[in-house]
């Protein structure tokens, strides 16, 4: 199945997941910056992605603005799945060893 374009810089692969143009960066890549840090375009670009061009981070923007409430929803649901899996291994064995050497609560 091949890719349908959605808007400038941005496509979709066949998940329906949205990809920057010739990159190996999701939108959603882009988008946790901006909501975990509070980063401007231009800041993503300086700190984090210099392979792209302010183009391209303001069309992931705009992209997720554009399908913000399922682009939340699917956030949400893959932080529910990190920590279900987080739950379900339990304490790592350096955390228990340091909890036995009373280094840790």
């Amino acid at each position: 199945m091949s890719a349908v374009v959605q808007s400038s810089h941005i496509w979709l692969d066949e998940h329906g997941v949205a990809w920057i143009d010739d990159t190996n960066v999701k939108v959603v890549e882009v988008v946790l910056d901006k909501l975990a840090h509070g980063l401007s375009a231009e800041e993503i670009f300086v700190e984090h992605y210099k392979h792209l061009s302010l183009a391209q981070i303001h069309a992931a923007f705009s992209h997720y603005y554009e399908h913000q409430e399922q682009m939340d929803a699917e956030i949400q649901r893959q932080l529910g799945e990190v920590e279900s899996l987080r739950r379900a291994a339990g304490e790592s064995p350096f955390v228990s060893r340091m909890r036995q050497l009373g280094r840790l609560p």
